[in-house]
């Protein structure tokens, strides 16, 4: 395949209605952007040569102005839980972390969505290394791609990757366009066919695109909120100081009330030892979210270097637990899974050429909490 990457079209950009248009701009039936989309996304099919129901000249047309480009695989590690990582290099050298973490009943990937993170969420790993740039759709679904490609060389084998979870690098709701085309993708029978339960949106509470996105994508939705007051919050996720706890939590009830298949929205709740996890904010957690429809999903801490935090103790977790369960709030505790590769909940890194000066940030907030 052509290494010109400027002149050619990655049609792992385009999602379904848009290749459809773009096949009618060229002059050709909008039936072959399904075809080609089958090809690309079912078939894992690279190679335009080898898509036979598409006439011959197109395919001639297509091997000239386009190509089906994923990231470079750079790294892959297996953790000893059976949970894989791949470090994938983008075309202006930066690089993002994907992760795969099988179970008996399902199979979830961990999708990132920006190089960095434009956020600066003091817990986590991805923030320290700053921010670069929005992925592209193709760098976005090519996670997906590669993903299925790997673990899947066999089209008509029973699907590996039945869950996808925008919970890797970046703010997924900061990259809307991008982030949304992927996910039509990520749910297109003719695609990837994945169930609209089983995929996933995280956000830290970008409330104008929690709205956007509510009125157009049916998807899972999870709330990075860490903590039960403004106060707290304002720490540990400085967004909450444009779009406070009050406003979040209506948005999570709009984003209910706007479909009926929407049951609950889990609220992602990171324990750190002697910040918040104490009984009083178990306590205040659930008088919180007594009037949203959601599930508390506790997450240990899972460390990485220089970082001031640590984990909550089992007994302190436990207890934590015991208290949302009691009161009737749905609650779980998520196993940390592939802590031994770095490929545990907030400590994705990648490799960042960070446009934000994140580090020099952190190591101010390190100074002056010591």
């Amino acid at each position: 395949m052509n290494n010109d990457t400027t002149q050619r079209l990655n049609l792992l950009d385009f999602s379904t209605e848009r290749l459809k248009q773009h096949f009618t701009d060229i002059g050709e039936k909008p039936f072959r952007a399904v075809q080609l989309i089958k090809w690309m996304h079912q078939a894992s099919l690279d190679d335009f040569e080898g898509m036979t129901n598409l006439s011959k000249s197109l395919r001639q047309d297509l091997m000239q102005n386009a190509e089906i480009r994923v990231p470079e695989i750079v790294m892959e590690q297996q953790s000893s839980d059976g949970t894989i990582k791949w470090l994938l290099r983008l075309d202006d050298g930066n690089c993002i972390e994907t992760v795969f973490i099988p179970e008996s009943t399902r199979g979830t990937l961990c999708i990132s969505s920006q190089v960095g993170c434009a956020l600066d969420c003091t817990f986590c790993s991805t923030a320290r290394q700053g921010f670069n740039r929005n992925l592209t759709v193709a760098e976005i679904i090519g996670q997906l791609w590669i993903a299925k490609k790997k673990l899947q060389p066999n089209p008509e084998d029973d699907r590996v990757v039945s869950n996808v979870v925008m919970m890797g690098m970046g703010e997924p709701l900061l990259n809307f366009n991008n982030v949304t085309d992927a996910l039509s993708l990520m749910l297109d029978d003719n695609a990837y066919g994945l169930s609209k339960r089983r995929v996933t949106v995280s956000t830290s509470g970008v409330v104008p695109a929690l709205d956007r996105l509510s009125d157009k994508m049916d998807v899972a939705l999870a709330i990075s909120l860490h903590a039960p007051n403004d106060a707290l919050r304002d720490q540990l996720v400085p967004l909450n100081k444009k779009y406070p706890i009050k406003e979040l939590l209506a948005a999570c009830n709009r984003f209910l009330e706007k479909k009926a298949s929407r049951e609950r929205i889990t609220m992602e709740y990171v324990l750190l030892d002697g910040v918040n996890d104490s009984d009083q904010h178990a306590r205040d957690l659930v008088a919180l979210l007594k009037d949203v429809p959601s599930k508390v999903n506790l997450i240990p801490f899972n460390p990485f270097p220089e970082t001031r935090y640590r984990c909550s103790s089992n007994n302190r977790i436990h207890r934590f637990y015991d208290i949302l369960f009691n009161a009737g709030q749905i609650c779980m505790t998520r196993k940390t899974r592939g802590d031994d590769i770095d490929a545990a909940c907030g400590q994705l890194a990648g490799k960042v050429n960070d446009k934000s000066r994140r580090e020099v940030h952190f190591a101010r907030i390190e100074n002056v909490s010591k």
